[in-house]
């Protein structure tokens, strides 16, 4: 990187140029959309693979639905439609004419998903159904920074449908524990959980289920969310979602969608990287382990290759592992490039640690340094890959812990969001006037209502009336 120790003191401009120098991603042509490089796509086809598998583990299965949606099918539901109106992308014209009916380049999928619902469900024998389908969806987004906000972006969205609230509730509740286990324990960043409050709850929900997490600046990122959509959808005229239960009765299907983007991939950066670029936890970096070899003269050279060709074959099988073979940069420049792209750990071989039958090891997260036999190599990093893997969790988790403060007056509250730049933990009334108050004058919102509610005193922060809940209250991205 070209400058220093400025993520502290720049957030926004290091950020920028880490995904520039890990080569993670690129501007496109086109205004607000990035191309996604093969560094960044890679980080993005382990999430896909790994949170595939508890969608899977949830009795959900795949499946492709059009990129295009009739303008009318967004009208059927109101709420639905005057939540992304300002968002939508339409097309007007295909074929060289004007098209009979406006198009809508997805946004979100609930609409086009529920016409074909209302055809596969007749019975309560059809449900429940459940199908996710991972795509990309457009939002004509006025300010864009890669990966975290971009127009078009891809994702993955669960869509189900069950024959009680209770299952949905469940249903709901599921989704939201599979994105917190994956996000923390796969992607190492710790979140705090909870439900949305109506005005931030999604467009058409019965509720809103959040994972937020904490980045730098004090700012939260909505990580992934999880809805209980109720009958909102299903009773609509033009989807009519109906079933026939097991007492010949009449009903509409309850129904649950939610959604995982690459907004979490810029997470991933902000969280875990430092002044020497990504750091990556090693149950989602594509490449666990480098080898790096070390020689000064043609002889030394074909020895150390050899020995690290050697050591790739011993390791492949149990871990993501690449040889830098190249003999046109310095290994110092091997060194920062790798760093640059947040390789968990680099092994150095040169003619010492071939005469001595070792390594030695290089941490990417902490830069600490040890020799191991070669014999011992394998389990050692079974052991070094678990201890960087909680390391990056703990610190993150201090961070969280330390930017996190419960107040009792507007003052303090005004305090955290302005000066300590942090979360806010403040008792609150439930009215939507006081929650704009605080939004129109600290431009904070109410992340979530957490389950566990803090105990804390119960008067709103900002009127001072009988507190209804306990918010966490941040700016956000």
């Amino acid at each position: 990187m070209s400058r220093r120790n400025t993520k502290e003191k720049d957030l926004s401009a290091w950020y920028l140029e880490v995904v520039q120098a890990a080569q993670l991603a690129d501007y496109a042509p086109v205004k607000g959309c990035m191309v996604i490089r093969p560094n960044g796509y890679a980080i993005w086809e382990n999430i896909v693979r790994l949170f595939d598998l508890k969608i899977k583990a949830m009795n959900t299965r795949n499946a492709y639905f059009p990129l295009f949606i009739p303008m009318s099918f967004l009208h059927r539901e109101k709420e639905h439609v005057e939540g992304f109106s300002p968002e939508l992308a339409v097309v007007t014209i295909g074929g060289g004419q004007k098209l009979e009916e406006p198009l809508v380049v997805r946004p979100t999928s609930e609409t086009i998903m529920y016409s074909m619902f209302s055809k596969w469900v007749h019975s309560w024998r059809d449900l429940p159904l459940k199908v996710n389908q991972w795509c990309n969806v457009i939002r004509w987004e006025k300010r864009t920074f890669p990966f975290l906000r971009t127009l078009e972006f891809l994702w993955q969205e669960g869509h189900t449908a069950h024959a009680t609230l209770e299952e949905a509730d469940k249903q709901t509740m599921d989704a939201l524990k599979a994105y917190t286990d994956f996000i923390q324990n796969t992607l190492a960043i710790p979140v705090i959980t909870g439900k949305k409050t109506d005005s931030q709850k999604f467009a058409g929900a019965l509720y809103t289920t959040s994972c937020e997490a904490m980045m730098p600046d004090g700012k939260a990122l909505q990580a992934a969310t999880s809805h209980n959509l109720g009958q909102n959808f299903s009773k609509a005229e033009a989807f009519n979602i109906s079933f026939q239960n097991k007492d010949k009765s009449i009903d509409y299907a309850w129904q649950t969608s939610w959604g995982l983007s690459t907004r979490i991939i810029g997470a991933l950066i902000m969280v875990h990287g430092d002044e020497a670029g990504l750091i990556l936890p090693p149950k989602i970096a594509p490449i666990q382990v480098v080898i790096v070899p070390i020689y000064k003269t043609n002889e030394e050279k074909e020895s150390v290759l050899k020995a690290c060709n050697n050591l790739f074959l011993n390791l492949k099988d149990q871990f993501s592992v690449t040889v830098d073979d190249r003999d046109d940069v310095t290994p110092g420049f091997k060194f920062h490039d790798w760093e640059m792209q947040g390789i968990p750990v680099r092994l150095e071989i040169g003619p010492a640690e071939i005469r001595d039958d070792q390594v030695k090891i290089v941490r990417r997260d902490n830069g600490q340094k040890e020799v191991i036999a070669n014999k011992q190599l394998p389990a050692q990093l079974r052991i070094l890959m678990e201890q960087i893997q909680k390391s990056l969790f703990a610190r993150a988790s201090q961070y969280l812990h330390d930017r996190t403060f419960e107040v009792k007056t507007y003052d303090e509250f005004k305090e955290v969001i302005e000066v300590k730049k942090g979360f806010a933990i403040a008792s609150w009334c439930g009215q939507t006037a006081c929650e704009d108050s605080i939004k129109e004058a600290t431009k904070a919102t109410a992340r979530v209502v957490p389950f566990n509610q803090p105990k804390i005193q119960k008067k709103c922060v900002v009127c001072g009336k009988s507190g209804q809940s306990t918010a966490v209250w941040a700016r956000a991205y």
